[in-house]
């Protein structure tokens, strides 16, 4: 993923003093290690809990909540108007407000330009630091500062391919911080965001809707197996490169011989789903298949119905269905 511009801003906090914007004044020269950071950054972001949406535009905007000025300053600098260093500059001051308000940690605010194949992208994260160890020229454990991208509480990625474009409102999404309410909301507001999706939401719907499928086509318990494993390993990879699920290449995924049979159950059934939907790894972890057979009975079901459709009486060893599929129950009224 070549990177177009880099950039490092620090914010340094303490005791009760203001916090304090270290500002670059130069962009970060191209370097394997830099190479390196991206790699790591982007796979950390994507395994974070994060909200989609898009930039509060001027039709929005009410009272104390105007129109990103993010979005007018990428405006500006896609444009050639701003260079990279004002850019980012300006964004590092903003946070350094937010920060002496609601958090007293001193950290770095990464700003990276990327290209990735005919797409572009601007990923900013604030990043601590950790202490840690290296072994010098000399063979001696020395102390050694370290970026911690695990602890990544505020970051932000706009597609601004996606942007551009203007055919999608999902182009950005941010992390949920869980350290604060008011934290996560005055971030949210420094970007000028406006939450468009529910990954969580969408990303449970479309596994009900795969429910219905597998119920209506009849699969056999392999077969059925199979598809769920194919689902939740597109998913999977998706979120892992913080792409969003796109039903119709899904419904590939699922049947080579009927690549348009899932798409189109989606669409005659009307869920409301998007054509791309943001995939919630918390909700996919969640979905697994029960199956089990012994003397003559076979039982599969969505792990997500445990405690709702289907109950587990483990004292008395049984299992109750409380929604009988109709072509089950047919049968039972027959016999």
């Amino acid at each position: 993923m070549p990177i177009l511009n880099a950039i490092v801003h620090r914010i340094e906090t303490s005791g009760d003093a203001p916090a304090r914007l270290v500002a670059a004044e130069a962009t970060l020269p191209p370097t394997d290690a830099l190479d390196a950071l991206l790699e790591g950054l982007n796979k950390a972001y994507h395994g974070k809990s994060k909200a989609w949406g898009h930039f509060r535009d001027a039709t929005q905007s009410a009272g104390s909540e105007p129109a990103s000025p993010l979005a007018a300053e990428l405006g500006d600098y896609l444009a050639e108007r701003r260079d990279f260093v004002a850019l980012t500059r300006e964004f590092a001051g903003r946070l350094a407000s937010l920060l002496d308000a609601h958090l007293s940690v001193s950290g770095d605010l990464v700003v990276l330009d990327t290209r990735f194949g005919d797409a572009r992208f601007l990923t900013l994260a604030l990043l601590h630091h950790r202490e840690g160890f290296a072994v010098d020229e000399a063979l001696t454990v020395v102390p050694a500062r370290q970026l911690n991208l695990a602890q990544m509480s505020l970051a932000a990625r706009v597609d601004l391919s996606q942007w551009q474009r203007g055919e999608s409102r999902q182009y950005l999404s941010w992390t949920r911080d869980r350290g604060g309410k008011a934290l996560a909301e005055g971030f949210s507001g420094l970007l000028g965001a406006v939450e468009g999706v529910d990954a969580g939401g969408e990303t449970r719907t479309l596994l009900k809707a795969f429910s219905d499928y597998v119920e209506q086509e009849e699969l056999a318990e392999e077969a059925s197996r199979e598809k769920t494993s194919a689902l939740l390993d597109y998913a999977s990879d998706q979120a892992s490169r913080g792409e969003p699920i796109t039903l119709e290449e899904l419904s590939e995924v699922l049947d080579e011989q009927r690549p348009k049979a899932f798409y189109e159950h989606i669409r005659n059934a009307d869920y409301g789903l998007s054509p791309e939907i943001p995939p919630d790894r918390k909700t996919l972890n969640q979905f697994r298949r029960f199956t089990g057979r012994a003397g003559g009975v076979s039982i599969s079901f969505d792990s997500h119905l445990l405690g709702s459709s289907v109950e587990y009486d483990e004292a008395a060893d049984r299992l109750i269905i409380k929604q009988v599929p109709k072509q089950l129950k047919e049968q039972l009224k027959r016999k």
